[in-house]
């Protein structure tokens, strides 16, 4: 599939994951809306929606860069109207806006649950409702969410019952959505790394530079989201993938160029 004057509209595309998948698809030659928060550069996270929007364009893609919280329906619904506006629809939708805290119940105060629960649960699903009269008229029309697969061993619940919940929930929606949308052949998936990855959260929140490079570069989930997007919508739905499954079933074994630090030890994500 040539992703050529395609439109992906990602959440959270300013930094990181969201962005390496941006500049993977603009390579290719789609046109890519950056739906995020940032417009002024915090030092400790980096990027901009303008900046990430430079980036895109300097790869080869066409970028709108848009103000969004997805938390407010109004913000969505903007990034609705500007997208068509500019490009004329939506073929793609990254789910990868999300918030997190891994803090056990004592520890997660209402307003830290509450924004989760807002920007990956309710934000999602919203912004999901919001792009599927859209994604009707594509022809190979894919909504990726990142979330894992769906684990119910008690580890992955006791330390942070609160952020797996939504997690959870993320992926439940992509089970839920690939059947409800089959009939308009709307692929629904969702893709979660095996390792940590080098990302502005794990460098300020969850192990520093020590867990960094213990970590892939976003890179891997790049090119895994860019395998499944270039399958068919109609065939390839309600996986809850892991980007190294990905990568094996397209002939990729060899992850070493993934790795932040070459030959070094790799830490397992949380849910896998």
């Amino acid at each position: 599939m040539s992703f050529a004057n395609k439109t992906a509209l990602i959440t959270g595309a300013t930094r990181g994951i969201g962005k390496s998948i941006a500049l993977r698809l603009a390579r290719e030659g789609a046109n890519i809306v950056i739906a995020a928060k940032s417009v002024e550069e915090n030092a400790r996270l980096g990027g901009t929606i303008f900046s990430a929007a430079a980036e895109i364009e300097a790869a080869g893609g066409r970028a709108l860069a848009i103000q969004c919280d997805i938390r407010f329906e109004d913000q969505v619904q903007n990034v609705i109207d500007k997208t068509l506006e500019k490009f004329g629809g939506i073929d793609i939708l990254i789910n990868n806006a999300s918030a997190i805290s891994l803090t056990t119940t004592e520890q997660t105060e209402p307003k830290r649950f509450d924004l989760m629960h807002d920007i990956n649960v309710r934000g999602t699903f919203f912004v999901t409702r919001a792009c599927i009269p859209r994604l009707k008229k594509s022809s190979n029309p894919h909504i990726l969410t990142l979330s894992p697969p769906v684990n119910l061993d008690p580890k992955w619940f006791e330390k942070h019952v609160a952020y797996t919940l939504t997690k959870y929930n993320m992926s439940m929606m992509t089970i839920g959505w690939a059947r409800e949308l089959a009939p308009y052949r709307i692929a629904a998936n969702s893709l979660w790394p095996r390792t940590t990855i080098d990302t502005a959260a794990v460098r300020n929140l969850l192990g520093g530079t020590m867990l960094a490079n213990m970590s892939r570069t976003p890179d891997i989930l790049a090119d895994a989201a860019y395998a499944i997007l270039r399958r068919s919508s109609g065939e390839c739905t309600g996986n809850l993938f892991i980007d190294e499954q990905v990568l094996a079933e397209e002939g990729i074994t060899d992850l070493e160029k993934y790795s932040v630090v070459p030959g070094a030890q790799l830490y397992n994500d949380l849910f896998v």
